[in-house]
């Protein structure tokens, strides 16, 4: 039995989310297996290789998106999931805002980002 979950997420970018994921300072790999459960692996476009025995995948679905793939029981014994997801999609969206800026032409170093907790 597979402990693995997959869960949709509204990520896109491939190039975004590893930038994320480093800015995170979480070593990334690339065409690899998630770690899982007891050994289990399962394949997934990027992955978060995390402390610990599990680590965290994504891989793109049918409609562009990635889908997250964890065991997330086992993820949760070393790290925080519900910190890590947020952190990372707070980081997604603001390295996305920047793309965004770039591609426009736009000057960022005037471009100054507020977060609050």
């Amino acid at each position: 039995m597979s402990h693995f979950r997959t869960l949709r997420t509204k990520l896109t970018n491939v190039e975004i989310l590893k930038a994320s994921l480093k800015d995170l300072g979480i070593f990334v790999q690339t065409d690899t297996y998630v770690r899982g459960y007891n050994g289990q692996r399962v394949r997934a476009e990027i992955v978060a290789v995390l402390e610990g025995e599990q680590d965290i995948g994504w891989s793109r679905n049918a409609n562009g998106s990635f889908d997250m793939i964890a065991d997330l029981p086992g993820v949760g014994r070393k790290n925080n999931v519900a910190e890590l997801t947020n952190a990372l999609n707070q980081k997604y969206a603001i390295n996305q805002a920047l793309a965004q800026v770039k591609q426009r032409g736009l000057q960022t170093a005037n471009v100054k980002l507020v977060l609050q907790d």
